[in-house]
């Protein structure tokens, strides 16, 4: 089982690559992220995952472990294979990924090429208690959630409906679900006594404040 590949890389294309080690050529499988760090002729070090089966043996590669880690989290998921895997991440970031599913955000995983709303609406579902970590790294949900005001979960707890009241609130009045999320999330935290129409009142405010 091959789990890392050093060399050279001899070719890029639209989905893959070849990376050159010792002579033999390997085609490598890889989202447009890693393959747009990537330059022909240049040495490379890839995170590989190696699928078999019946008919074929199957090489992915990622630029680093965060990568490889949500690919294997999403292939658990029913209905996404390997290419609409890499599809997701070569739309999303694995940071920005943490982000809508923390957001629960459906949305976000359209941007990807063959996904549509119901498996977009089955990833948020079936992975909004999961969180996928950097491998090695002591790194919190609230530590990969970007810039943006992010707090951890805790302070918007599951029994709780009132910040998902105010966030459907915002997303009807037309701003988007994720920075809906980001806004309330650090409102809520802060006032988490007052009501579903303060809370929108202060999440208003504090997107006047924002530059978006």
């Amino acid at each position: 089982m091959i789990a890392k590949l050093r060399g050279f890389v001899d070719s890029v294309y639209e989905d893959g690559c070849i990376v050159d080690v010792g002579g033999v050529g390997y085609l490598v499988s890889a989202s447009s992220r890693t393959l747009g760090k990537l330059a022909k002729g240049a040495e490379v070090s890839l995170l590989i995952e190696t699928v078999v089966r019946e008919d074929s043996i199957s090489l992915y590669g990622f630029y680093d472990a965060w990568e490889k880690e949500w690919f294997n989290t999403l292939t658990k998921v029913q209905g996404v294979g390997a290419k609409v895997c890499l599809s997701i991440l070569s739309a999303l970031s694995p940071a920005q990924l943490a982000q809508a599913v923390s957001a629960q955000d459906k949305n976000s995983f359209l941007r990807a090429s063959g996904v549509g709303p119901k498996l977009a609406a089955r990833l948020v579902t079936e992975l909004k208690d999961k969180i996928v970590l950097i491998p090695g790294a002591d790194v919190s949900l609230a530590d990969v959630s970007g810039s943006v005001a992010a707090v951890p979960q805790a302070a918007m707890p599951a029994e709780d409906n009132t910040a998902e009241d105010v966030i459907s609130a915002l997303v009807n009045l037309g701003y988007q679900r994720l920075e809906a999320y980001h806004i309330v999330s650090k409102v809520y935290a802060e006032n988490a006594d007052k009501s579903v129409s303060e809370l929108i009142r202060l999440s208003l405010k504090e997107f006047a404040r924002k530059d978006f």
